[in-house]
């Protein structure tokens, strides 16, 4: 039996990775642009502007998909703006099934008229905690550095990460183009972030190697990977079947890393040929610790159900396995572990055992 989108829908989810400046409302991102006097934009219709995201994101080139951040940054430039844009995304988690999610931003794209990085991070956390009780999705926030800006800055932002643990931010990111911008640069913002018994994620094996993953693991501690798409790269496989795998994809495997897969952002940047060709169904088979994440919903033009939608219909995935897939997220948050362990048994299971007696209904 098919899993139709709007029982997907209902399903409770756990998003991990999800990009703020990624997932705009297009009709916000004109409202603001008003308001900032901003110029820029290619066009002043919600639709069509909706559209132009979207074809400038699947051109198969991480480069260019990067291209349309421009935009929903220049438009992202004061407190009120920063906090709306917080909010609105915690509304859409709550249409979308989310019950928690893990937003992340680079605060250094947001200082064009002067405010400061804990100016920018505390007015997005103030829209997420209003979204909040609004909304009743929970949320932590991950502050990301840029691969390709000075080290040094890494290091401002990982303390400012630190220093408003206590107020929502769960992690530090590494994010950006990986060619050329090996993330053992950062070390010393890495290193901080140990010292301080904080939680890293990296962008990795997207647009990269297999080696780009193994800096982020082994140099940088990361305790997830955000894409890992081309892990792969380290196992032999032949017809569908897993031969062997390489000390790193070992790895990977037996410390249970968990690995933030976002399939439709994978075939948009190039990172896969197609979803077919995606290698998330033979790191599932084989047990890896996955999450289905969304990316970036306006340039991609998803949602959460979207993509638990494409694993179904491509992957054969069938509600258990999403349960699975929830549950596997919600351990690997960046929450304590109190919180994740109440959300898991007070929303997921119960959550997905309604969902699971209202299709053995339908079934019949």
């Amino acid at each position: 039996m098919k899993l139709k989108r709007e029982y997907l829908r209902t399903l409770p989810k756990v998003l991990l990775h999800d990009h703020l400046d990624g997932g705009l409302r297009a009709q916000t991102i004109i409202e603001l642009a008003k308001e900032s006097k901003y110029k820029k934009l290619p066009t002043q219709d919600p639709d069509e502007l909706a559209k132009w995201f979207h074809r400038g994101a699947t051109r198969g080139s991480l480069p260019l998909f990067l291209e349309g951040f421009e935009h929903t940054c220049g438009v992202m430039q004061t407190e009120e703006s920063l906090e709306r844009v917080a909010y609105e995304m915690m509304e859409d988690m709550k249409r979308d099934g989310v019950v928690y999610v893990e937003t992340r931003f680079a605060p250094v794209f947001h200082t064009s008229k002067g405010l400061h990085l804990e100016t920018i991070a505390k007015s997005v956390l103030k829209g997420l905690e209003h979204g909040k009780k609004d909304f009743g999705v929970h949320y932590g926030l991950i502050l990301c550095a840029m691969r390709n800006m000075n080290p040094s800055l890494s290091q401002e932002i990982a303390e400012l990460a630190v220093d408003l643990r206590k107020q929502g931010v769960v992690g530090f990111d590494l994010a950006g183009e990986e060619g050329g911008f090996p993330p053992k640069k950062h070390i010393d913002a890495f290193h901080y972030i140990q010292r301080e018994n904080f939680n890293i994620t990296v962008h990795a094996g997207e647009a990269f190697g297999k080696e780009s993953i193994w800096q982020a693991i082994q140099w940088c501690g990361a305790h997830r990977i955000g894409h890992a798409t081309r892990l792969i790269e380290d196992m032999r496989v032949k017809d569908g079947e897993l031969l062997s795998m390489g000390t790193l994809a070992q790895y990977v495997l037996d410390k249970r890393i968990p690995l933030e897969i976002c399939l439709t952002s994978n075939v948009h940047t190039g990172a896969v040929k197609n979803i077919e060709k995606h290698p998330f169904a033979l790191f599932y088979r084989y047990k890896f610790r996955l999450s289905l994440n969304t990316d970036d919903r306006l340039m991609s033009n998803i949602t959460l159900t979207d993509e638990y939608h494409t694993a179904a219909e491509v992957f054969g995935l069938k509600v258990e396995d999403l349960e699975k897939l929830t549950i596997n997220a919600m351990k690997s948050a960046f929450i304590p572990y109190k919180q994740r362990i109440a959300i898991i048994y007070d929303i997921l299971k119960p959550g997905y055992a309604k969902a699971k007696e209202k299709l053995k209904k339908e079934k019949k």
